[in-house]
């Protein structure tokens, strides 16, 4: 299943990423979470900041996922209504592993960029999809060895 958090860039660059993500109610997972407040989960703040960041990562035929999180931070609430503005800068890519500064601000309605609280922030890395062999029985499947 693939959830398609990012609703609009509205500025982009060679390093960095401006995106939209509109919550409102019509989003199945905001009735769970919570049913008497909704607000979008902050798991999914983090994942609108990895869409973001995959924008940035040059185009191949590798597909890239996260990697590690350091120095998450949450703030405050995005709830139905609302929109997380998220802005994600690409810090470095080496080798196989990217590097990421990311941040997502509340954008209620009529309030702009400048004036928005800090919903999530923090440092991240994506690396390429790893394909593991696995081991059936006494053999590993894809090695033609017996």
């Amino acid at each position: 299943m693939r959830f398609r958090l990012i609703d609009q860039v509205v500025e982009s660059s060679e390093s960095r990423v401006v995106a939209i993500k509109a919550v409102t109610l019509a989003e199945e997972y905001l009735a769970d979470h919570f049913p008497s407040f909704p607000v979008l989960p902050g798991v999914f703040m983090l994942e609108a900041m990895v869409q973001t960041a995959r924008l940035l990562i040059p185009e191949s035929d590798r597909r890239f996922v996260l990697g590690g999180v350091k120095a998450l931070r949450y703030g405050s609430f995005v709830s139905p209504g609302e929109h997380l503005r998220v802005e994600v800068e690409m810090k470095k890519f080496e080798g196989e592993l990217a590097t990421f500064r990311g941040e997502g601000k509340v954008l209620p309605p009529g309030v702009a960029a400048s004036d928005a609280d800090t919903a999530v922030s923090g440092r991240f890395t994506m690396r390429p999809v790893r394909t593991a062999r696995i081991a059936v029985g006494a053999r590993v499947q894809g090695d033609a060895t017996p």
